[in-house]
């Protein structure tokens, strides 16, 4: 009991555990695409960050929606210098697990990918997304840029009332400036490409987001 609670709760700064400062080991390039994973954004292209669960169900999300150019996942919003998995585990880096995604706006929009994101998952379930609990679960949005916050917190606002109105609780997603990205480990990248039966523990609410025209980024 103490430790299921405990796992709930975000660490202190005083607690986090230390890291390291080099960067941990990961892919070259992306399983599917071939592109290198750390390749910059191309002109006419934008990035967005999410947390919605466990990263491998998330990433696979994003790669087959059309207009995503690149994915990758990893450690952000927390204390720990390059994490190790292992250590985001304890819950005590402070680190959510997030997938960074580069798309092409004139494809998918801003807005399209906040669709995604709040019908993708459960952004009323706190420090979990169904049976994987921990702050390392957290629903989050993490915007670079002012354009991006108002979209998000204008998408928060009217997805909160449909929630409402189908009887489910408060949104607990946390949206933030866009925090250190540290990437994950080669084995987490594309998981699920390399692993097609492997697990995924994320599932919608079933509420349609109605994200209308006046929520753009």
């Amino acid at each position: 009991m103490f430790f299921t609670r405990s796992k709930m709760e975000m660490v202190t700064p005083d607690k986090a555990l230390p890291g390291r400062p080099e960067p941990m080991p990961t892919a070259e390039v992306h399983f599917l695409s071939g592109l290198p994973l750390k390749s910059p954004v191309p002109e006419g292209m934008a990035e967005a960050m999410f947390g919605m669960g466990c990263f491998w169900g998330v990433e696979r999300k994003f790669w087959q929606t059309p207009g995503v150019w690149l994915t990758m996942v990893g450690y952000a919003g927390g204390y720990t210098p390059n994490p190790t998995y292992k250590e985001t585990c304890t819950q005590l880096t402070g680190h959510n697990e997030v997938v960074r995604v580069i798309h092409d706006p004139s494809v998918i929009s801003y807005e399209g990918l906040l669709k995604l994101f709040w019908e993708g998952h459960d952004p009323t379930q706190g420090m979990r997304q169904g049976n994987d609990l921990g702050s390392t679960y957290r629903s989050g949005i993490y915007t670079y840029t002012p354009a991006q916050a108002a979209a998000a917190m204008a998408s928060k606002a009217v997805y909160a009332d449909a929630l409402t109105a189908a009887g489910l609780g408060p949104i607990t997603t946390e949206i933030l400036p866009v925090p250190e990205f540290f990437f994950a480990e080669d084995y987490h990248q594309q998981y699920l490409a390399k692993n097609p039966g492997g697990y995924c523990g994320i599932g919608g609410t079933g509420v349609t987001c109605p994200i209308g025209t006046g929520i753009r980024a």
